[in-house]
Parts: structure tokens; C-alpha cells; sequence
């Protein structure tokens, strides 16, 4: 497994290079077809003793790509923090891989007809359903837009094509909150978003009026 690692506004010193080689063996050992584990040092603006210096961690297949990072008063803790929140994706994604052994996939529509029971996830409340598709959510006045501190950034992706437990698989891995996705099964718009625990919610768009 190839260990890249860069700096931004912050030098890279052997001993930290040293440290993080150290901690990719373990890695190594529960992902032996890992490919490359690249680390991004960068040294934030404000330089209070809880950020100093951000990490940013991504593990490189065969398989997804697991993504994690943290914020410290040093790169040393700030790395360390990372490297938990991957080694517990690895292990997320390895249990459930030991959970599902033998069992075959399961297509959106199969798991819609036996309420989302084989695949522990609820479905969204036909409300909200109802207002992603006809965008009926509601939307502030121009007068309050000026006023809003909130900046809203637009993203593309090429879409993916992926059951709902393989959706759930690369939310899990990149550490966010829902992922959006094409199922493969009806190739119908679809996102998954994590609940209490370990359960999930799934939404999805038809053409039906």
C-alpha cells in the first residue's frame, strides 16, 4: 500500500512521516488489498489551540473510498483523529459484510414490498415524498434571503448506479449523514440517510402524479 503524504501552509517533517507509516500497518492488516492511503496536512487560519491543523485521510481500494478528517491543536492529534474514524469505517464495513454473507441483494422495489424489513431502513413519510417530488418545499422571500447568513453551494457527481445496501456501504464509508443515488434495480433517484443507531431511511422519486 503506497503512503502519500502532503502539506499545505505546514511542513511535513520525517518524524511525522515516520508516525503516520507506524499507523498504516494496522490498516494494512485489516485491508491487505488497499491500494494507497494518501494523508493532507493543512494549517488552519486561526490558530487557537483547538484548530490548528487539519487532517484529511482517504483510503483508496479495491472497493470504496473511505474518507476521513479532523481538526487538532497539532497534525499529530489532529491525524489521530482521523485515523480512528477510519479504522471504525473499516470495521463498519467489515461487520457488515459478515452480517450480509450469504444473502443475496436486495432491489429497491423487493425491499419496498416487505416494508424495508430486510434491509433494517424506513422509508421516508409519504409527506415528504410528496414534497421532493413536486418541490413544494417551502422557499424564504427575497427579503429574507438578503438578510441569510447561509451560503448554499451546488455539487454534481456522476450518478451511480448501486443497490440501497451498497448506497448505504459508501455513505457509511465517506462519513456523511444521506447519499444520493440511482437504484439499480428500477433506476429510479434515490438517497439513503442514517437514523437513530444503526437504522436507515431511504427516498425515492417516481414519475406517478
Amino acid at each position: 500500500m503506497d503512503v502519500n503524504i502532503r502539506g499545505k501552509n505546514v511542513g511535513i517533517t520525517d518524524r511525522f512521516e515516520n508516525y503516520v507509516e507506524t499507523k498504516t500497518e494496522k490498516v494494512a492488516g485489516l485491508l491487505p488489498k488497499a491500494q494507497a492511503f494518501e494523508v493532507r496536512v493543512s494549517r488552519q487560519s486561526d490558530r487557537s489551540p483547538k484548530h490548528g491543523d487539519r487532517v484529511e485521510i482517504t483510503l483508496i481500494g479495491p472497493g470504496p473510498v473511505i474518507r476521513a478528517e479532523s481538526v487538532g491543536g497539532d497534525k499529530y492529534s489532529a491525524f489521530d483523529m482521523a485515523y480512528g474514524r477510519v479504522l471504525e469505517r473499516i470495521r463498519r464495513l467489515k461487520d457488515r459484510k459478515q452480517d450480509r454473507r450469504g444473502r443475496g441483494r436486495i432491489s429497491l422495489a423487493d425491499a419496498a414490498a416487505h416494508d424495508f424489513a430486510e434491509v433494517d431502513l424506513t422509508p421516508a413519510p409519504a409527506e415528504v415524498i410528496d414534497a421532493v417530488a413536486t418541490g413544494s418545499i417551502p422557499v424564504a422571500s427575497q427579503e429574507e434571503e438578503d438578510y441569510s447568513p447561509v451560503v448554499i453551494r451546488a455539487k454534481e457527481f456522476p450518478a451511480e448506479r448501486l443497490s440501497v445496501e451498497e448506497a448505504v456501504d459508501q455513505m457509511e464509508l465517506v462519513g456523511h449523514d444521506f447519499f444520493l443515488f440511482v437504484e439499480s434495480g428500477s433506476e429510479r433517484p434515490s438517497v439513503v440517510y442514517r437514523r437513530k443507531g444503526w437504522n436507515y431511511g431511504v427516498i425515492s422519486l417516481t414519475d406517478e402524479s
